[in-house]
């Protein structure tokens, strides 16, 4: 038989594609990529694997990893997908792909699976990633294949499926969305959410946030400590970087932070609607942004604002190892080293007010910037400085006469 990895979360599709690859010939071993997914039993998971049928099903634990060396990164760039998307599904994806090649590798497997389907994004971030790392692995993506398609043209004949098989998924006929679990946030796509006169916001059940509605009438604060970029510290205690997403989770999650609800543009080119929820990583996202206020020089900071969507589309689109985002991230290893500080946020009903931050490398001189009268900046110096910067201006002016 033939040995293939399968990428398996537990959920509708993954269970569906290693009944069928079974089916197929193919001995498979289903490898349960721990991302922290917050709603899962991985006990339970694994078991339904090993009922369905694979030669093997383990769980490989990244949830650390996944924070330090993926979303903390990205998370330096400030880098949000179309200006709201924090990447939390497109963060993962290359290190899925990266653990499940190990396991290939381990038991002389030559074909990778997925669940992604042939529309989306995820097939990109899978197939880019195996190309990058090992480009000999046969990469196997059912949904782009018409066979499959023709026995699965949709959810519905996927629950049935399971359903005949006896094999247990959350997705029903009538609530069918689909969603992606880590540490870092949940997406919920599909279903009822393809119409756009439908509130998303409504349909979805959250599982990790409270509607801002029903968040406490009180404002709660946390104090984020960063040191050279990296998160270190909520309220004074020093965590890891999974310690840190989870804690953040926790309090975001009970103040109804993160949720979003937006059309974005898929890379293979169509637009599809999608509703997001990241407590933590949005908690970290605003906190870090009131650090570099202080920290950062302003023409590195406007350079790095320019650079950033390059980055959130590069790690959208799945090009995680690639030279590009290689070079962009040495460039912001190096550009965060004066990011240390912290700053105590004040969270209300899915609001985040700034209450405090300080930095021992900021720039900000209140001499200098001060309104009252004296202080170090002396305001006749402008004079000079206007009359050069405008004089390109008064040229072009005086050739083409634009007064009256």
């Amino acid at each position: 038989m033939t040995a293939c990895v399968l990428a398996y979360s537990g959920g509708l599709d993954t269970s569906v594609i290693l009944g069928w690859l079974i089916e197929r010939g193919y001995d498979v071993h289903a490898v349960y990529v721990d991302l922290g997914q917050p709603c899962e039993d991985r006990e339970a998971i694994l078991q339904k694997a090993r009922d369905i049928g694979a030669a093997s099903a383990r769980i490989l634990d990244v949830q650390n990893e996944l924070c330090r060396d993926f979303a903390f990164p990205v998370l330096s760039w400030q880098a949000k997908y179309e200006t709201v998307y924090l990447l939390g599904t497109s963060i993962a994806r290359p290190l899925i792909t990266k653990v499940c090649l190990e396991v290939a590798h381990e038991v002389g497997a030559r074909a990778y699976a997925h669940g992604a389907t042939g529309k989306g994004n995820d097939q990109c971030r899978f197939q880019l990633a195996a190309d990058a790392l090992d480009p000999t692995i046969e990469v196997i993506a059912p949904w782009r294949l018409e066979e499959f398609r023709k026995q699965f043209p949709g959810r519905t004949e996927m629950i049935a499926y399971c359903q005949e098989r006896n094999i247990p998924v959350k997705a029903t006929t009538a609530k069918p969305y689909s969603s992606d679990e880590n540490c870092l946030h949940i997406s919920y796509e599909a279903g009822k959410l393809e119409e756009l006169d439908v509130n998303g916001l409504e349909l979805v059940d959250f599982q990790m946030t409270v509607a801002p509605q029903a968040a406490p009438d009180t404002v709660e604060p946390v104090t984020i400590a960063f040191e050279s970029g990296v998160p270190r510290q909520v309220d004074g205690e020093s965590l890891s970087p999974i310690e840190i997403v989870k804690r953040l989770n926790e309090i975001g999650g009970r103040n109804g932070i993160g949720r979003i609800d937006m059309v974005e543009n898929r890379f293979v080119g169509m637009k599809s609607r999608g509703v997001y929820e990241a407590p933590g990583m949005t908690l970290l996202y605003e906190a870090r942004m009131q650090i570099e206020q202080l920290t950062l020089n302003r023409d590195l900071l406007h350079l790095r604002d320019r650079l950033a969507p390059e980055v959130a589309e590069a790690v959208y689109y799945g090009f995680w190892y690639s030279p590009k985002l290689d070079a962009l991230m040495a460039f912001i290893r190096q550009a965060q080293q004066p990011v240390t500080g912290e700053v105590t946020l004040g969270l209300y009903k899915g609001n985040m007010l700034v209450q405090r931050r300080s930095s021992p490398w900021s720039l900000y001189d209140e001499g200098i910037a001060t309104m009252e009268g004296g202080g170090s900046y002396n305001q006749t110096d402008a004079e000079g400085f206007l009359r050069i910067q405008g004089l390109p201006l008064r040229v072009q002016a005086t050739r083409q006469k634009t007064w009256s």
